[in-house]
């Protein structure tokens, strides 16, 4: 096995001198070649006879910093994977709502009714960060408490990628996702007024917005739905085609409750389908026909 260890502390030849003549001697180790101005060490061993953690615990002994090369690094991103791995169902209905792929929505449906479905996959990713962990100090002989201890920075840094992943889809990407995938009907002709109502729905968390838009959209005149976290939906519709009973005895709206909070008429219903149009009034009334 190679491995490429980062070392802090040289400050000339003797350092690497000293450095490479100390491991090279150890049991294990085949070839070792320290580089003063990368200030690391390209070293081949036998894992089976010495550990890394071995190798650099003894480069320490002589007083050097020793760490893995971008350690720190593949961390985070595996973490980032911990995290972002159990909400690929969400993603995908997400993906396939703003795609109009309705076969993706339907696979991923019955998933999102589910009111505890985000909190699965929540425990899902900190499982995926307690198996690497767990491997991880396996992997180095250092599986126990004295092990997690001393490699308490990984463990933290892996532990709080994962929940920071989790965070940013629920606070950031699933909210702003949510009203991508909520799509307008303007161009519709509308056949009464447009009014909107705003509605409170108890959803578990900001993942399930993208399917109470989408199911809200179902309906035929709905013009517009709008989410606002952490619970909150203003939908436009067509008076003409739809009402505010149709929409509240939807049947995503019996596994999470909504209650209407407002209502309110912007507009007389027009035909939007032409750019041009004809106005004519009288003495009480006005009208657009286009």
């Amino acid at each position: 096995m190679e491995k490429i260890i980062e070392i802090k502390g040289m400050h000339c030849k003797n350092c690497v001198n000293t450095i490479q003549s100390k491991i090279s001697s150890l049991k294990g180790v085949k070839t070792i070649k320290v580089n003063l101005i990368d200030n690391n060490a390209i070293i081949e061993f036998d894992p089976d006879t010495i550990s890394i953690e071995k190798i650099k615990k003894e480069i320490e002994k002589l007083g050097y910093s020793a760490g893995l090369k971008s350690e720190r690094n593949n961390n985070i991103l595996k973490a980032m994977a911990y995290g972002l791995v159990p909400h690929i169902g969400c993603i995908g209905f997400i993906v396939g709502s703003v795609l109009g792929v309705s076969l993706l929505m339907q696979f991923f449906r019955p998933l999102l009714m589910s009111k505890y479905f985000f909190y699965g996959l929540v425990a899902l990713s900190l499982g995926f960060a307690t198996i690497s962990v767990a491997l991880y100090l396996k992997n180095n002989e250092l599986l126990s408490l004295k092990g997690l201890k001393r490699k308490w920075k990984y463990v933290s840094i892996t532990y709080c990628s994962t929940l920071g992943i989790n965070l940013a889809l629920f606070l950031v990407i699933f909210p702003m996702l949510a009203n991508v995938s909520a799509s307008s009907g303007e161009n519709q002709i509308a056949l009464g007024s447009i009014e909107s109502i705003t509605l409170k729905v108890s959803i578990p968390c900001s993942g399930h917005a993208p399917l109470i838009s989408e199911e809200i959209k179902t309906i035929n005149g709905i013009q517009e739905v709008k989410y606002g976290a952490p619970n909150v939906f203003t939908v436009k519709y067509d008076s003409g085609k739809t009402t505010i009973n149709e929409i509240l005895n939807l049947a995503v709206f019996k596994e999470y409750p909504a209650t209407l909070l407002s209502e309110k008429q912007n507009e007389i219903g027009i035909n939007k389908s032409t750019s041009t149009q004809n106005c004519c009034s009288n003495e009480k009334t006005s009208c657009c026909s286009s």
